[in-house]
């Protein structure tokens, strides 16, 4: 599954408001942390603000902050704010009327049933702890044993 821009961004955002509960944050500020637009990142973060799920603050040291549970506001919500999670079915893809193609929508249908289930059971909280463990468990950046650490012996020519 691959995730629009816009999803991105919200999820990026609420991930850093969730991580720094006590500070606003500008759209610039997560814009340049993660190399996205902050024109659009604005955007995204109305659109999260209408769902409640973020305030705005206004003034000098304003920004964002998130208003909402982590503990409780799963993937699968914040994902079905951007994207269609229902799945199109405007109109069969060719061959969908044979035994072959249904059984190919039927399997199809399940792996969406399963990637739902799965993001509406992992909360903001549980991505930010895997994240945090993940980030930990990091080795400290330092030079490989390999890495050269002077000009290379062997010139080009």
């Amino acid at each position: 599954m691959k995730l629009q821009k816009a999803t991105r961004g919200a999820l990026f955002a609420l991930l850093e408001l969730v991580r720094y509960p006590a500070q606003q944050i500008s759209a610039a500020q997560i814009a340049e942390r993660y190399g996205i637009s902050a024109n659009h990142l604005a955007k995204v973060l109305r659109d999260l603000t209408r769902a409640g799920l973020v305030e705005s603050v206004r003034g000098a040291g304003g920004g964002y902050r998130f208003c909402g549970n982590a503990k409780r506001v799963t993937l699968y919500e914040v994902i079905s704010l951007f994207e269609d999670t229902a799945g199109s079915t405007s109109r069969p893809d060719p061959g969908d009327d044979t035994e072959i193609g249904q059984a190919l929508a039927r399997v199809m249908n399940e792996i969406n049933e399963i990637a739902a289930a799965t993001l509406a059971s992992i909360t903001l909280s549980t991505l930010l702890k895997i994240v945090d463990r993940d980030v930990a468990a990091r080795p400290a950046a330092r030079p490989s044993a390999d890495a050269p650490t002077g000009p290379d012996p062997t010139p080009g020519t």
